[in-house]
């Protein structure tokens, strides 16, 4: 009997260690992306956005601990409806396209909160300079599909883009919109 208990308990461990590994964070792949940004330039919005997300996201959003997502955007294909104003951020007063191809973003951890949304906290970093930001998002899942959407706030001055202005604005308000599939 203490035999058959043993042989019991091996095969609930087991059974166990393997449920553990298949619930760890599952690895998706984008399919489409939105980067979006609003700005008030002489007291009118100007809106904005960038061209596709390349990111590797790890994420389970039943946890907060071993998701990662690393996402670059390329500065230049910034996109504001007028041709002339994106030549003039894509140069070194602004974006640096030239130096500064790649616009990125790394998690340092998550939060679940009790709304069921999340905060990922990232490290940003835009023409060389790299902060610290908090990105408030969703994520929702069905089936092997999910979608992340999160809007946030950064001070452009933070990372160099551009000076001080009576006319443009400081803060610049962002959204993000990432379709995946699960690997």
């Amino acid at each position: 009997m203490n035999k058959f208990i043993i042989a019991l308990l091996a095969t609930i461990s087991l059974t166990l260690s393997s449920f553990k590994n298949e619930v760890q964070s599952a690895e998706w792949t984008p399919v489409s992306s939105s980067v979006t940004f609003k700005i008030k330039n002489a007291g009118f919005n100007v809106d904005g956005k960038f061209g596709a997300v390349t990111a590797k996201v790890v994420f389970d959003g039943t946890k907060s601990t071993s998701n990662t997502i690393e996402a670059t955007i390329d500065s230049k294909t910034i996109n504001t409806g007028n041709g002339m104003r994106d030549g003039h951020l894509k140069k070194d007063e602004y974006f640096s396209s030239e130096k500064f191809p790649k616009i990125q973003m790394q998690s340092t951890s998550f939060s679940v909160e009790s709304n069921g949304t999340f905060k990922g906290f990232f490290n940003l970093s835009i023409k060389g300079k790299t902060k610290n930001i908090v990105v408030p998002f969703s994520f929702v899942q069905k089936d092997n599909n999910g979608v992340f959407k999160g809007t946030f706030k950064i001070n452009r001055l933070d990372f160099g883009v551009g000076e001080s202005s009576m006319f443009l604005s400081d803060e610049v308000t962002l959204t993000l919109l990432l379709n995946v599939v699960k690997k």
